[in-house]
C-alpha cells in the first residue's frame, strides 16, 4: 500500500469481518436474497456445508481484487463471503485441510501440501470465497473503496455488485497467510510437489 506521498506501506491485516464490512446487509436473510438477485453469487457451483483452511508461507499475486459475495449450498442456504480474486498467484509452502466428522469413526482430516522446496504452487484466474484471512501484507498501487462493479485489475469476471465496497491492487504479497474458505476455483492450478493424506483426528493446517 502507498501513502499520499507515494511511499509503500506494509502492515498486518486481519479481515475476519471483511464480508460484513463489504456488504453490511448480509446480516439479514432478506438482504442476502436481494443481493443474490442482483448477481452477487460468488461460486458457480453449490458449496459444501464445510469450511476448509489454507495456509502458505508466502503468497505473491498479480492483479488482486476483493469484494463481497454470496455462496449457496445444495440446501439453498446463502452464505456471505469475501471474494479474493488474483490474476496470477504463487503460493510457497501451501497447506490445505478439511476436517470431516464421520460419526462413530470420529474426525478425519483430508490434508494437502504443495509448493515446497522453493517451487511454488501456481494458479491463474484464482477465486477464493473466504470467511477469514490474515497475514502480513504488502499492496502495490492499491485502491480501497472502489465500486465493486468497476473493479478491473483482477481476472476478467472478478467484479461484485454495483454500489458495494471493493478494493484492488496491481500486486499483493502476503507472508504467513492463514485463510478460512468456503470455495476456491481457478482457470488453472498447478500443484508442484503435491502430497495428499488422510489423517485420523483433527489435524488442520497451522
Amino acid at each position: 500500500m502507498k501513502d499520499a506521498q507515494g511511499r509503500q506501506v506494509t502492515g498486518r491485516v486481519r479481515w475476519r469481518k471483511f464480508a460484513v464490512l463489504a456488504v453490511p446487509g448480509f446480516a439479514a436473510t432478506a438482504a442476502l436474497a436481494v443481493a443474490l438477485a442482483q448477481g452477487a453469487l460468488a461460486a458457480s457451483f453449490a458449496v459444501s456445508g464445510q469450511e476448509f483452511k489454507v495456509t502458505a508461507e508466502r503468497l505473491d499475486g498479480d492483479g488482486f481484487v476483493q469484494y463481497g459475495g454470496v455462496d449457496r449450498t445444495v440446501r439453498k442456504e446463502l452464505v456471505p463471503v469475501a471474494v479474493t480474486a488474483i490474476g496470477h498467484a504463487k503460493l510457497y509452502g501451501m497447506c490445505q485441510s478439511v476436517v470431516t466428522h464421520l460419526g462413530p469413526l470420529g474426525d478425519i482430516t483430508l490434508k494437502l501440501h504443495a509448493g515446497g522446496g522453493g517451487k511454488p504452487a501456481e494458479a491463474t484466474d484464482l477465486f477464493v470465497d473466504a470467511t477469514q484471512l490474515s497475514g502480513d501484507a504488502t499492496f502495490d498501487d492499491i485502491q480501497i473503496g472502489q465500486d465493486a462493479s468497476t473493479l478491473s485489475k483482477g481476472p476478467k469476471t472478478a467484479q461484485g455488485m454495483q454500489d458495494a465496497f471493493g478494493q484492488q491492487s496491481t500486486h499483493v504479497s502476503i507472508t504467513g497467510l492463514h485463510q478460512t474458505a468456503r470455495a476456491t476455483n481457478a482457470g488453472k492450478f498447478t500443484l508442484a510437489g503435491l502430497s495428499l493424506n488422510l489423517v485420523k483426528g483433527s489435524d488442520e493446517c497451522k
